[in-house]
């Protein structure tokens, strides 16, 4: 069997660099790694941290990149590799503009389709934007579905997606065999200064399409609010690249003693970070999945999560992106143990760490 694994993306390479090693150990599986470049240099970084090499890179990245110029650039340089290839399924990942369109591409060439992580949903096809109507798309066009939980599964259900429906957990929770370690030394220098024994540690990301503007200038200012009133808080921020995020940040951010403002880090250096941590606060959706393994509470960043079944497990909370919420939210965490305590020790609904080996099954069942 010839599987054409595709992604484009950090988080997406986080997540399917674990099933690549999977794939590569089945004598019975030849695995083609096919990198679409829409990130470069933090794609390199995850690629390094697995030993993971590529056999195609399309390279579509360049300055001022839309989604449509994302989405056509892939079709345009995937289609002459698909037909050099002709492998018998072509896995994605997510919600990405590169899954889609490489899931599209594929169904041209009445190529296969699995979807890794099918199923989430937040029910507005605006938020997270395009990442919705990605998923959405890309499971109309797949054929094979692995979801990552029983709610994704009830998701495609009701919408009449019955037949090649896998649960297999997510595996991002496979990854951490691969990056976590208790003596772990930070690439980062600014890291390796943290006192995590003294200091309550907070990571914090924030860098969504949605949130650029207002919702980030709440948040920062909920932050500063939060840093300026608790000396013993530490916030890690991780700023994108983005210059509608680092204005707004440095901006509100850039001089207060207890917020660390660092460049964006390595998976590795990510992961070390999450497991040290107090508690995260994010509008990523990987950190809503990472976070709760190491028993950490999120509070989300945003106004709704296609994750919900770490809310009602009870390790995350949306807390929206008005500046008093963010900050009577944070408050309690770090004011009522109880409190925290009931977040940290919630079970985490996404797996056992075996998803990859799930997925690798369920292929070579087909």
């Amino acid at each position: 069997m010839k599987v054409f694994v595709v992604f484009g993306t950090r988080p997406e390479a986080i997540k399917m660099c674990p099933l690549v090693l999977k794939l590569k150990e089945e004598r019975n599986i030849e695995c083609v790694v096919c990198l679409t470049g829409q990130h470069k240099e933090m794609l390199k970084q995850v690629m390094d941290a697995f030993d993971v090499q590529e056999d195609y890179n399309l390279e579509i990245m360049k300055d001022r990149q839309t989604l449509t110029t994302i989405t056509t650039s892939i079709l345009e340089k995937i289609e002459p590799v698909l037909q050099k290839e002709k492998p018998d399924v072509v896995l994605v990942h997510g919600d990405t503009t590169t899954s889609y369109a490489a899931a599209l591409a594929a169904f041209y060439q009445q190529i296969p389709v699995g979807h890794v992580e099918a199923g989430l949903r937040t029910g507005n096809i605006y938020s997270p934007f395009p990442e919705e109507m990605n998923r959405l798309l890309t499971d109309r066009i797949s054929t094979m579905f692995f979801a990552p939980t029983e709610d994704n599964k009830k998701n495609l259900s009701s919408e009449g997606i019955n037949n090649n429906v896998f649960v297999t957990g997510n595996t991002v929770i496979d990854a951490f065999q691969y990056t976590v370690k208790s003596d772990y030394k930070f690439s980062d220098e600014a890291l390796n200064t943290l006192d995590f024994s003294s200091s309550r540690v907070i990571t914090l990301t924030a860098h969504r399409r949605e949130n650029l503007g207002q919702p980030l200038r709440n948040i920062c200012n909920a932050v500063k609010k939060i840093a300026v009133e608790y000396a013993d808080v530490t916030f890690v921020y991780p700023v994108h690249l983005n210059p509608a995020v680092r204005d707004v940040v440095f901006d509100v951010l850039g001089n207060v003693s207890n917020i660390k403002l660092i460049d964006p880090v390595d998976v590795l250096d990510m992961h070390n970070l999450l497991a040290r941590s107090f508690m995260i606060m994010t509008d990523s959706g990987g950190l809503q999945e990472e976070a709760p393994h190491f028993g950490k509470p999120v509070l989300v960043l945003r106004t709704e999560t296609e994750r919900p079944e770490a809310v009602e497990a009870g390790t995350v909370k949306v807390v929206g992106v008005e500046e008093n919420d963010i900050y009577e939210s944070a408050k309690k965490l770090l004011d009522d143990s109880d409190a925290y305590e009931n977040m940290a020790h919630a079970i985490n609904p996404y797996g056992d760490g075996r998803a990859s080996e799930r997925i690798v099954e369920a292929l070579l069942s087909r």
